[in-house]
């Protein structure tokens, strides 16, 4: 019997869920502001962030990787109206924390916790905002796999190009991590999941310094972690000696942006990359799909196959499987790499996988 179409049962169809990891590596020259001719450091007329480029931002060939952000809390000790855009530090600090952290039961901004804990604890009233492009953290950000190395005090300790320095490092580097992360990490975020992010090795890691948020791309440090001298580089080899307090309060958003962009020596996460899958099995049973349509697979005008002796079978090529609705409209197209011999005497089964 000639067949054309065939119905796809629920015991035909299976669905998976796949997760794709890629690591991400980004260095402190890059972040730094390496084409510093060309400019990979974007700055805009608002004030309000700086975008990081892996390449100068006007060439076509650039990727977006991060925007930085300085805000404080309107609680915070360091808000004063006479303050260098102290409204839009404000503002950014309640936009991020509306967004990650929600509301309380008074319909208030909760202020972000540096233990997660949003009824008690200590809360995080000045923060440093990394927010990643999408191109790089795909879905999300995957767990226990954030890493960060700053300079976080002290004074300059060398020049640009030294093995051991890089530009505008003061003092050690402060590993900082999302460690055990995967097992840990916190679901009371309007935003998805988020970690705390801890310093020191993993043997070590019990000092809260920031948080990261997976789904959302977004890493949130204590402005306290900068400790001494802050402020951004006034030459190659000279440093601002303002602290990070007087950095937010004396200065603009872009300048502490550049403080921050100096004292980065590399970052790396592994992203995710979520992948749906539904399988259908088109099975073709010994009596099915053994003749063709096509009009020179007849002899003449008349409906007969070529060589249709009782010495000679019908057999047929599969090349294509086609995905049709309910509505007889075609859906999905699937091709095979070589046609496969479909007889009365053998049966093939064609699995046909969409990924979304």
């Amino acid at each position: 019997m000639a067949t054309t179409y065939k119905t796809i049962t629920n015991s035909d169809a299976v669905n998976t869920r796949t997760l794709l990891h890629e690591a991400i590596p980004i260095t402190g020259s890059i972040v730094s502001g390496t084409y510093t001719s060309d400019g990979n450091i974007k700055n805009y007329s608002h004030g309000m962030f700086q975008s990081v480029y892996d390449y100068p931002y006007l060439s076509s060939s650039a990727n977006h990787i991060f925007d930085i952000a300085v805000g404080y809390s309107n609680n915070s000790v360091l808000s004063a109206s006479t303050n260098p855009q102290n409204a839009k530090k404000i503002n950014i600090y309640n936009q991020m924390a509306q967004v990650l952290v929600g509301f309380d039961h008074t319909g208030s901004v909760r202020e972000f916790d540096r233990d997660g804990d949003l009824s008690t604890g200590t809360k995080l009233k000045e923060c440093v905002f990394l927010n990643f492009a999408r191109l790089l953290t795909k879905d999300e950000i995957k767990k226990s796999s954030f890493t960060m190395s700053l300079a976080t005090g002290g004074v300059p300790t060398g020049g640009v190009g030294g093995d051991a320095i890089f530009p505008g490092q003061h003092g050690s580097l402060l590993s900082i991590s999302d460690w055990n992360a995967d097992s840990g990490y916190k679901v009371n975020s309007p935003a998805g999941e988020y970690g705390i992010l801890l310093t020191g090795s993993a043997a070590a890691a019990d000092t809260a310094v920031g948080l990261i948020y997976y789904q959302a791309g977004v890493v949130v440090l204590t402005s306290s972690i900068f400790d001494g001298q802050f402020g951004a580089p006034r030459t190659t080899y000279e440093y601002d000696t303002s602290s990070i307090a007087a950095v937010l309060t004396a200065s603009n958003i872009t300048a502490s942006a550049d403080g921050l962009r100096g004292r980065v020596y590399n970052i790396e996460f592994d992203n995710t990359t979520e992948l749906n899958s539904t399988i259908y099995f088109c099975r073709a049973h010994h009596s099915d799909f053994n003749y063709s349509s096509n009009p020179t697979y007849l002899t003449g005008s008349k409906i007969r196959v070529k060589g249709n002796s009782k010495a000679n079978q019908p057999v047929s090529y599969v090349t294509t499987v086609g995905l049709y609705s309910a509505a007889n409209e075609l859906l999905a197209v699937a091709k095979l790499s070589e046609p496969l011999k479909k007889t009365p005497s053998n049966e093939l089964t064609l699995r046909v996988r969409l990924d979304y």
